[in-house]
């Protein structure tokens, strides 16, 4: 334990702890990636304390929440517990690919774009770009994969969200038309490329999927991470989102239908995530309608951290499955 906070792993038992020598604060609680509860006071320690069940992860981003006497509350910084047994990705200490950065100016949005030294025809597309690069390491991992020759050299290109991610990134039938009618071909024209890989997490990776299936001749395969891909039975809990019932629409779609392009998907979720269950069931539904889908679980939460570290072997097994 460093400061007045820490936490540690004691086989399947998590415990956290805040000192508070004098007692003056009213209350702690635990805000985490995939536990919430409140500390209880323990006067013999001089500190809060919680112990609780150890849910299917190995890491866990956390910060606690401090009641003052008077009712005021203040957050302490965010903090990392890792368990035994977490291991960094080996990629992050990785040699990167030669490649440079440019910004294309596309009709309602300006995307990034990374381009390997060596000439390619192949894009991954990123939804959430900016975020997906720096929290998610993915431009990092691009660099690193593709000079490990773990994969072949592509272009990474970050979508950025804009002011209007919920509503576009919710299963919405015009940003897909625009994605898949105007984004992409453009994309495709200035990088002399063909169809694309789609990627995204959380709303990011169901607003992917649902242009995929709207305009399934866009797109050479996906790569999903902790879709939100709602169900009334199963997110009860997000009903209070604006899109809810859209995405919820959409998804009884996906369901309901019996064919599909069978291009291959990758999907993954963190085993200890809300999402876990209609993962589950996106799998099996775009399997039933001829996709080639992988499905992976890994011990995280719904995390940056977590999408990073689920990018090998998944994202490359799927680069390899389409770009053979």
């Amino acid at each position: 334990m460093e400061g007045a906070g820490g936490a540690w792993c004691e086989g399947a038992v998590l415990r956290f702890r805040y000192a508070d020598p004098h007692h003056r604060l009213a209350g702690v609680r635990l805000w985490s990636s995939a536990v919430k509860a409140d500390l209880a006071f323990r006067a013999d320690l001089g500190a809060w304390e919680l112990r609780c069940a150890r849910p299917p992860v190995r890491r866990l981003d956390y910060h606690f929440e401090l009641t003052g006497p008077a009712g005021d509350r203040d957050v302490t910084g965010p903090a990392e517990l890792r368990c035994p047994g977490y291991r960094e990705p080996d990629w992050l200490t990785a040699a990167p690919a030669a490649g440079a950065w440019r910004r294309v100016r596309l009709p309602g949005m300006t995307v990034r774009v990374w381009s390997p030294a060596a000439g390619t025809d192949r894009v991954l597309v990123a939804h959430d770009g900016p975020e997906y690069a720096h929290r998610g390491r993915l431009a990092d991992y691009t660099a690193t994969a593709i000079g490990s020759g773990r994969v072949r050299p592509y272009h990474l290109v970050l979508l950025e969200p804009g002011s209007a991610r919920d509503r576009n990134y919710s299963a919405d039938p015009g940003y897909a038309r625009f994605l898949a009618l105007e984004a992409l071909p453009r994309i495709r024209a200035r990088l002399g490329a063909g169809p694309v890989i789609g990627t995204g997490v959380s709303l990011g990776a169901l607003a992917m999927a649902h242009a995929q299936w709207r305009f399934p001749e866009s797109f050479a395969g996906l790569f999903l991470q902790s879709g939100s891909y709602f169900r009334a039975r199963l997110d009860r809990q997000e009903s209070g989102f604006r899109f809810f019932r859209r995405i919820v629409r959409f998804t009884g779609l996906v369901r309901r239908s019996k064919n599909g392009p069978g291009i291959p998907v990758t999907l993954t979720c963190g085993a200890a995530e809300e999402n876990l269950a209609n993962n589950r069931d996106m799998a099996d539904a775009l399997r039933g309608q001829g996709y080639a889908v992988a499905f992976a679980e890994y011990p995280d939460a719904h995390t940056w951290t977590g999408w990073r570290d689920a990018l090998h072997p998944h994202l490359t097994g799927l680069l390899r499955r389409v770009w053979t």
